[in-house]
């Protein structure tokens, strides 16, 4: 497949895959989704791949997200789901889909509750606040925070510790960490399938209308998607 969107490379035991949008701050379209699932797929059955920089829950190895600036809205749900996080301490962090008539019914809430509790991710979801790579190591949602020009030599250092250990025995135990977590798959199938039908309403498509004219949606005002 040849990439658009994201860069791929393998070097020493490691695939590293990175987001390159940097047009629109590396936001997702849905070209962007289609390239990280056949990156990540083809790092995380490679033998001679032992660590994954990025994402996925389902790839037999330990996946790290590199977080360097941004990582809102579907950012945030990729930190969610890897692994482990690494953050430079420029990094912000945060969910948006809220303000602009989306959300994830899956693994960015619920399984977002399980590592920062209940109360955090329901204030990130209602409030749609930014936080600090500060705030995000405090409320465990990330790993470790380093200087900026450090973060590439300290995701290196981890991925160094990973590559030294049984790769069998990381693939059973990352299937124990999801087995435990196994059930949001099926509830986040129900959520989307709803999910799908929201964004059909003119609810929906108002905050969708705002975020392209760069204005807060008007979702109380007449005609602006409440009954």
């Amino acid at each position: 497949m040849n990439y658009e969107d994201i860069l791929y490379r393998e070097a020493e035991g490691v695939a590293t895959i990175t987001i390159n949008r940097p047009q629109v701050y590396n936001a997702f379209g849905a070209q962007t989704v289609e390239e990280l699932l056949h990156a990540v797929r083809t790092a995380g059955w490679r033998r001679e791949v032992g660590a994954v920089v990025l994402v996925v829950r389902d790839v037999p190895k330990p996946v790290i997200a590199r977080v360097q600036g941004f990582a809102i809205g579907g950012g945030n749900v990729l930190v969610t789901v890897c692994d482990l996080a690494i953050a430079s301490e420029r990094a912000v962090f945060g969910q948006v889909g809220p303000r602009y008539g989306s959300v994830d019914p899956g693994f960015g809430t619920a399984y977002l509750a399980r590592i920062v509790g209940e109360k955090k991710a329901r204030e990130m979801w209602f409030l749609c606040r930014r936080y600090t790579a500060q705030e995000a190591l405090a409320m465990g949602l990330v790993n470790a925070v380093v200087p900026h020009a450090s973060l590439d030599e300290e995701v290196a250092r981890w991925c160094r510790e990973i590559l030294a250990l049984s790769p069998t025995a990381l693939a059973i135990a990352k299937r124990s960490f999801n087995a435990d977590s196994e059930a949001i798959r099926a509830v986040g199938g129900l959520g989307f399938e709803a999910l799908a039908l929201y964004y059909g309403t003119a609810e929906s498509k108002e905050g969708a209308q705002a975020f392209l004219e760069k204005r807060p949606a008007r979702y109380r005002e007449p005609g602006g998607g409440r009954p």
